[in-house]
């Protein structure tokens, strides 16, 4: 990969609105070099798509988030994929990683409630004939997403009064 494709990387993986005028400003290049870097690194499947990042705890909709370490019993001669596949196709799942240690894969999804999670623990990902084992985790707070800080430290600006 050449070095501009990998600065407009770093650029976007923080900031994927940032405008391509000056993102060719940025990096001393065209615009239509970025345009036609851009389209290159989404029809190569190195861009994978476009996130919005939501403190949700701000909004007042209610949504829980966990994380489920899952164990499973690979199928001979496909590995972990079919079942990372059958997880991943459930709507309410939104990233599952094969993990090193002592699970197989990191489920992540959102429900509205715990129960919902639990429900979706209990009713389809265990009944999974290769899933052996689950433990599940719930989000209490995010103070840190995607290399974006979500509670920012209120500072004092109060003047310091001396007698």
């Amino acid at each position: 990969m050449n070095t501009l494709k990998e600065r407009i990387l770093t650029i976007i993986e923080k900031n994927s609105r940032i405008d391509t005028a000056e993102l060719a400003v940025m990096l001393g290049t065209e615009e239509s070099e970025i345009l036609d870097a851009l389209q290159e690194l989404e029809n190569d499947g190195i861009i994978c798509g476009y996130h919005t990042m939501i403190n949700w705890d701000k909004t007042g909709i209610e949504k829980v988030t966990a994380l489920i370490e899952v164990r499973v019993t690979p199928k001979r001669g496909q590995g972990f994929e079919d079942i990372a596949e059958r997880i991943y196709k459930y709507p309410e799942v939104n990233t599952v990683y094969l993990m090193s240690g002592g699970y197989d894969l990191m489920v992540i999804l959102e429900g509205k409630t715990l129960k919902d999670v639990a429900g979706f623990v209990t009713n389809k990902l265990s009944t999974l004939d290769t899933v052996i084992g689950t433990t599940t985790h719930f989000i209490l707070k995010k103070y840190k997403d995607h290399g974006t800080i979500m509670a920012k430290k209120r500072e004092d600006i109060r003047e310091i009064v001396t007698p």
